[in-house]
């Protein structure tokens, strides 16, 4: 194992920011990439600098973009020099009826959330295998790679091929002691403020587990499967999402959840 050093995308809020603080406790450098999120990237930087000691590098750009894609690599292979780590994390979540679909929307969707973490484990693959390191990458998923939604066919469907593609990437790497491993987040609470509360309230009530996901609850996977506790686990895609794809959602609002009167 190469030291410690992590390239997350998507890094600068949400269930990406939960990741890259789970990163810096496990002193891990970092490589956090973003786009148009500049102030909260700073932000951030300045937390994994300050409060936990690790060195914080900023990369903005497009990911749906292929030229950006491998700048990113390049870019974080030049500041960490051994990367053993790869969280494919940025993506866009888009919902539109299939008579609607627009080329430039499918084809924005297909270079974020499925090229962009193919192509960067190929570049950030090569590193590791060249420097011979027994690296790991996780790629995030989602609960709708499992289950259809009305005007899901393009961002559930890339989701479930980018699981899919999980396990041919494991066999692929394999032999360089190169572990590949989903993690596929249910809903999870990222918006603020007042109506994010209130939307917040009356979804968590109605998943089995009773609430909704926390980035913490995704990044505690994260840290399993980037450890030697789960050095036998390749291939695999888990499920973080409090039960919420097992049953479906109730038929109706007023049924407050599985299991609850």
């Amino acid at each position: 194992m190469a030291g410690k050093a992590a390239l997350v995308t998507g890094g600068s809020s949400g269930i990406g920011l939960g990741i890259v603080r789970m990163l810096a406790e496990e002193q891990y450098d970092i490589v956090l990439a973003h786009y148009n999120d500049e102030a909260q990237a700073n932000v951030v930087q300045q937390e994994v600098q300050s409060q936990f000691g690790q060195a914080c590098h900023v990369f903005s750009g497009n990911l749906a973009h292929t030229e950006v894609v491998l700048d990113l690599a390049s870019f974080a292979i030049a500041k960490l020099g051994e990367i053993s780590v790869l969280v494919n994390n940025a993506g866009v979540t888009k919902y539109t009826e299939t008579r609607e679909l627009d080329v430039d929307t499918v084809d924005h969707l297909y270079g974020l959330n499925f090229r962009a973490p193919i192509l960067l484990a190929r570049e950030i693959g090569q590193h590791m295998v060249a420097q011979h390191i027994s690296g790991t990458m996780i790629n995030i998923a989602s609960t709708r790679a499992y289950r259809a939604y009305p005007m899901d066919s393009v961002y559930g469907g890339l989701k479930a091929a980018l699981v899919r593609a999980t396990e041919s990437m494991a066999l692929d790497l394999a032999p360089y002691h190169i572990r590949v491993n989903a993690v596929a987040p249910g809903a999870i609470r990222v918006r603020l403020g007042p109506a994010g509360e209130s939307f917040y309230a009356e979804l968590g009530a109605r998943i089995p587990a009773g609430r909704m996901g926390r980035p913490e609850d995704v990044a505690e996977v994260v840290r399993w499967l980037i450890s030697k506790r789960a050095e036998y686990v390749t291939g695999a895609a888990i499920r973080v999402d409090g039960g919420l794809i097992l049953p479906g959602m109730p038929e109706h609002p007023s049924n407050q959840g599985w299991g609850r009167s």
